[in-house]
């Protein structure tokens, strides 16, 4: 897995007529023996003469001793030790009889030295190569490190698996899908060591902590450490002095830990030695130097098995060395307030109040939890109250977040605290669980304060609550209110301006909209502290209006930025599922219908506790579905969407609609996708969301129906068609896309094949491979109707498009493709791979007569005039390779 470079690298040291082989060096289950192996045994017998050496300590304590797999028991007697050498360079040549001797050393550095020497030894030999594998940070036998100080052979480093390859074993391991960050997060803590990564994967199978949702496989994140994978992490950390066991301990509880600070406490002697032996390394970090453990690992095993009491103190120490030297990064107060928490010296509500604050903004939801209930339960008051109960409703939890909001007595003198309580607990109630009337109550207690900020406060609530229950001008005129009132805090500021990039998105107004956003995330400094939940809100309104521009490379940068780390690694799920809707999104405009469906079950599966944008998720996951001709799974995923989805977040009706539409087209029924997709047209125009409207009219355009009417009567009595609409669209939304779908529109209503493949390019160029496979699809209909002399071309350009996709099976790729019945693709292919007609008689048994009948149906049904043609003619019909939907 993910060695195909090496592997290749290995065959041309073998093969190549200059060099004289390669040594592989990398960290103890790396897999450098695999890898050997794997290359060793692709070599063909008759051609090299293999002769394998596994090193041990066993064989290096006895002279030759790992020659004892390729030279016979028996030696000859009164030989010289460069007797003996002579002696087994002859017999290796021997037993080659002419081939080419392959010498291959598993843990070289393990070898005695009179075994070291002959294999330096047959690696002068005109006719022979070695190649074998090192593990780092060992001695190595002097003979063996001239080979590539010599140029006799090359010397390679093999690396940790990349993230990709790392899922994609772990995928293999447990057969079959898993979520993504569950592969992030296995895949860090084993660092890219496959080995290490088995042993996780065994480990957490043991406990219910890993689980199959959706048909993919989520981990918690909590790990308990299994037997064996403990004893492996021992034998690379090997036996500590007890002063290099302190510095890795300090590093395993301290990590990142400046370098003067550790040097103030231990010896430099010891800080050197772990340095050399891999337990720790050195990261620059700004002007600092930072010391880390030298594998994530390291510290899990370290930090269990360091006895309680000394854990404690170790922990104490630590936030007294920094607490000494002055908390001089803004991290620093975090990393101390753990330190108190779980050492038990924390009795400072404030430190742990304003620490909570910190892992909030940094979405890790667990930790920030833990340290807000430690304030809560050291005195902390209303302040930890309201930073718990916000931490909880994020965490799921909105029913116990709402019981430590009224556990709390809200002090009606203070304004700016009672705005607060009622701005949280309406958020809870609202998002957390579903309570509609939420609205009209913040709205009513809005109107009982007289401070200007905390009236501005609850406005900027209020306002984006109603933009999500669907009452579009009271958001708008609520937000501008909060953006007009000087005495508005940042966060509520923003937080209106939030409201605006949203509505601005689905007006279609995208660049006024990208301006709001732009100008809050600018902000973000300022009200992060306050309000970090309000980056959700950022990210709803710029994943809106990519979405609707059509913008593939502005969602990959969006789910790729620093939020989306933070998010992943602090269990901060509703971040993380929505961005891996977004990620569904794109993939599925690419046609990459695999890629979609893994990201949208991976979605569901995060999402599965939550209200807020579970539906999306299902939604999404029905759109991939539909995209794959998985009916089925469509409206399983349509029926859990409905279920799910909370009537607070109506303003995302438009995706879950065409998601609905896709649903009854992949069920085969067109008329209801059609009339359901015209009502949804009537609904956006009434509500003014004129950015989603050029979506569904091109959904319409997509099901043949450019031509179609649609919306109200004009005076004359006649109705503007999809096309003719989507050309008005057109010039009120921005971007690029709207005047692409009404090129698309006009080109399939004019029944023209030379626009549509215009149109096709266009989409290319935005990375939209399916709706340019569709669009051309079409194009080539139109072709084969008129028997016209460009289908070859044409044929080829969709031949490429499709490819560019995986499975794909939509209604405009159907109604565009001919139909073979299962004899006519039986002989089709064999044709199209150069058989005759006799042979495909033969095999089918078949008279060739009937073959050839055979043959004209299929080149009249694909428009073509004989078998030259006929390869690309098949490669544009999806399923061709007899893919099918899962």
């Amino acid at each position: 897995m993910g060695r195909r470079a090496e592997l290749d690298r290995l065959y041309r040291a073998v093969t190549g007529t200059l060099g004289r082989g390669i040594f592989f060096t990398g960290s103890a289950g790396i897999g450098k023996s695999r890898l050997l192996r794997e290359g060793v045994d692709a070599l063909p017998g008759d051609q090299y003469a293999v002769g394998w050496i596994a090193a041990s300590a066993t064989t290096a304590a006895v002279p030759f001793g790992g020659l004892v797999q390729v030279l016979p028991v028996e030696q000859p007697q009164g030989l010289s030790p460069a007797g003996i050498l002579r002696w087994a360079v002859d017999l290796l040549q021997q037993q080659a009889a002419g081939r080419r001797i392959v010498l291959a050393v598993d843990d070289a550095h393990l070898l005695d030295s009179p075994t070291a020497a002959l294999v330096h030894l047959v690696a002068r030999a005109e006719n022979a190569c070695v190649v074998g594998t090192l593990r780092d940070g060992e001695q190595v036998p002097l003979p063996i490190r001239a080979l590539w100080t010599d140029d006799l052979v090359e010397h390679a480093e093999l690396s940790p698996l990349p993230p990709t390859d790392t899922a994609g074993l772990l995928a293999a391991i447990l057969e079959g899908p898993v979520e993504h960050r569950t592969a992030d997060r296995l895949g860090k803590l084993s660092a890219g060591n496959p080995l290490l990564l088995r042993e996780l994967v065994h480990a957490v199978q043991g406990s219910k902590e890993l689980t199959e949702q959706y048909g993919l496989w989520t981990w918690t994140g909590r790990l308990e450490l299994a037997p064996s994978l403990t004893e492996l992490v021992d034998i690379r950390i090997g036996r500590l002095s007890p002063g290099v066991r302190t510095v890795v301990e300090l590093v395993a509880f301290g990590e990142p830990l400046g370098l003067r600070l550790l040097d103030t406490v231990v010896e430099e002697a010891d800080v050197e030695t772990a340095e050399e032996r891999g337990l720790i390394m050195m990261v620059n970090s700004d002007r600092r130097l930072d010391v880390r453990l030298g594998h994530p690992l390291y510290g899990e095993v370290v930090r269990r098995q360091c006895p309680v009491s000394r854990t404690r103190r170790l922990q104490a120490h630590l936030a007294e060395l920094l607490e000494g030297v002055g908390k001089r990064r803004r991290e620093d107060l975090l990393r101390v307030a753990v330190w108190r928490l779980d050492s038990g010296t924390a009795q400072d509500p404030a430190m742990l109040i304003a620490a909570a604050g910190q892992a909030f903004a940094r979405y890790d939801v667990p930790l920030a939890t833990r340290l807000a209930r430690a304030a809560l339960d050291a005195g902390g008051g209303f302040d930890a109250a309201e930073l718990l109960a916000t931490i909880l409703m994020f965490a799921d939890r909105p029913a116990e977040a709402l019981g430590v909001l009224d556990a709390v007595a809200t002090d009606t003198g203070d304004e700016e605290r009672l705005s607060r309580w009622l701005t949280v607990r309406g958020m809870v109630s609202y998002w957390g669980l579903s309570q509609e009337s939420t609205v009209e109550e913040i709205a009513r207690r809005g109107t009982e304060l007289n401070d200007l900020a905390a009236q501005a406060r609850v406005s900027a609530f209020e306002s984006i609550m109603r933009l999500h229950r669907l009452d579009a001008p009271t958001a708008l005129r609520l937000a501008q209110g909060v953006l007009d009132r000087p005495a508005a805090s940042v966060a509520a500021r923003e937080l209106a301006r939030c409201t605006i990039a949203h509505l601005q998105a689905v007006q279609g107004q995208l660049r006024r909209s990208a301006m709001a956003v732009d100008l809050v995330q600018a902000k973000a400094a300022s009200w992060r502290v306050d309000m970090p939940y309000l980056q959700l809100a950022v990210e709803l309104a710029r994943g809106t209006r990519l979405v609707i521009s059509g913008d593939l490379a502005g969602i990959d940068t969006l789910v790729a930025d620093e939020f989306a780390d933070l998010a992943d690694a602090g269990d901060f799920r509703l971040g993380s599922g929505y961005l891996a809707i977004l990620r569904a999104y794109a993939a599925r405009l690419r046609g990459r219908s695999d890629t979609a469906m893994q990201a949208a079950l991976g979605a569901c599966a995060i999402l599965a506790t939550s209200r807020v944008y579970a539906g999306l998720a299902q939604a999404e996951r029905a759109q991939a579905a539909a995209l794959r001709g998985d009916a089925r799974q469509a409206a399983e995923a349509m029926a859990e969407a409905d279920n799910s989805h909370a009537r607070s977040m109506a303003v995302l009706y438009p995706w879950l609609e065409q998601a609905r539409a896709a649903t009854l087209a992949a069920g085969g029924d067109l008329p209801g996708a059609v009339t359901h997709l015209h009502g949804l047209v009537g609904r956006l125009r009434a509500d003014g969301f004129a950015g989603y409207e050029t979506l569904v009219l091109h959904d319409l355009v997509r099901l043949g129906q450019a031509t179609a009417p649609t919306g109200p009567t004009c005076s004359d009595g006649s109705c503007r068609t999809v096309a003719q609409r989507l050309t008005e669209l057109s010039e009120q939304v921005d971007g690029e896309l709207p005047p692409l779908l009404a090129r698309h529109a006009r080109a399939a209503a004019d029944g023209s094949p030379e626009q549509l493949m215009s149109v096709a390019d266009g989409f290319m160029e935005l990375g939209l491979a399916l709706p340019a496979a569709e669009a051309a699809a079409v194009a080539l209909h139109l072709l084969r109707r008129d028997r016209s002399p460009d289908i070859a071309a044409a044929s080829e350009r969709l031949a490429v498009l499709l490819g560019c996709c995986d499975i794909v099976h939509t209604p405009a790729l159907r109604t565009a493709t001919p139909t073979l019945t299962d004899r006519e693709w039986q002989v089709a292919r064999r044709a199209a791979d150069g058989e005759t007609s006799r042979a495909i008689a033969e095999q089918l048994f078949l008279s060739t007569r009937t073959v050839e009948n055979h043959l004209q149906r299929i080149y009249s049904k694909l428009g073509v005039t004989g078998r030259a043609e006929l390869r690309a003619a098949l490669r544009t019909i999806p399923g061709h390779d007899d893919t099918a939907a899962t």
